[in-house]
């Protein structure tokens, strides 16, 4: 089942993609987030939606948004291929550190950024190496705590697009304080159109991923191509990994991190700055994933920055 989220006269509104390939609106007023933390809900309410058929929408005509607001955003390291070519941007004799293989590390990114698959993004304040980032993503459904690996796939309700935007000066910036990213991973993470729940890809399973194929292109060329079964962590894993000694909730969002070829920045490491210039207001960056949609994001100017200063210093 594919779900969107579309902007109505009654606010922000899901619904369901019917075999027709219309949308069929379900009741005002409801989350995904609220949908996902009893299983079986969200597909007894779009059945219900379904039947009764109170409003059917054009999927071209309709005003797409992303499809959740998700409570929280971790963002993970799974693609070795991609970690590869960002450490040898550092240092071309670098290797994947041994750590990668010991932990699924991730981040904490910012919910307030997450934007629709169409949304024009702005280059954050003071920003002049801008870049994309291609993933995919695993929304949480029922709560967890301290998972196994083989528990924590009934935890997964089903999977979007991500195109997690960086600013990678102030990313690199920042993390010479050993902290972050932060501010350079706060402006904009593009949520793909649609949500797909985790039973649509059960005939796409490659191990414990799926054989999809996933593509970002600038100005409609092809910049990296790779499939989702390349990830060298499960999203299980991630789920389980994210649920030690806390909490994960209905609608959170579990990043799979970058896919080989699917950034700038790793270009950067492989073959130099020259060959791929940072993102301009103006481009446009377009990603596709097999099944799970895409998005399609214009780049805009940034705003003027206000410089910030210590109010002491030794």
């Amino acid at each position: 089942m594919k779900l969107v989220r579309r902007l109505t006269d009654d606010g922000p509104t899901l619904a369901v993609l019917d075999e027709a390939q219309a949308l069929v609106d379900l009741e005002p007023g409801l989350e995904l987030p609220q949908l996902l933390g009893e299983p079986g809900r969200l597909h007894e309410v779009a059945d219900a939606a379904r039947t009764r058929r109170r409003r059917v929408t054009d999927l071209a005509t309709a005003a797409l948004i992303a499809p959740l607001d998700p409570p929280t955003f971790r963002d993970f390291s799974t693609f070795p291929a991609h970690t590869e070519g960002i450490v040898k941007l550092f240092d071309p004799s670098a290797a994947i550190p041994e750590e990668f293989w010991q932990i699924p590390t991730f981040y904490f990114s910012n919910p307030y950024a997450v934007t629709g698959p169409y949304t024009e993004v702005p280059i954050p304040p003071g920003c002049r190496e801008f870049d994309f980032e291609l993933e995919v993503g695993a929304v949480v459904g029922p709560a967890g705590r301290d998972l196994g690996v083989d528990d924590a796939a009934a935890h997964i309700a089903g999977y979007v697009v991500i195109n997690d935007f960086s600013a990678r000066d102030i990313q690199f910036h920042e993390m010479r304080l050993r902290l972050g990213p932060a501010k350079g991973k706060d402006t904009a993470t593009a949520l793909g159109q649609f949500f797909v729940t985790a039973d649509e890809l059960a005939c796409r399973a490659s191990g414990p991923s799926f054989d999809l194929t996933m593509r970002v292109a600038v100005n409609d060329e092809i910049i990296g191509t790779d499939t989702l079964d390349q990830m060298a962590w499960s999203f299980p894993a991630l789920a389980a990994y994210a649920s030690r000694g806390t909490w994960i909730r209905p609608g959170d969002l579990l990043g799979s991190g970058t896919c080989r070829g699917g950034c700038l920045a790793e270009l950067w490491g492989r073959h130099g700055r020259e060959k791929y210039p940072p993102l301009r207001a103006g481009d446009i960056v377009t990603t596709t994933v097999d099944v799970l949609g895409g998005t399609r994001n214009r780049i805009v100017e940034n705003v003027a920055i206000e410089p910030v200063r210590p109010w002491r210093r030794p």
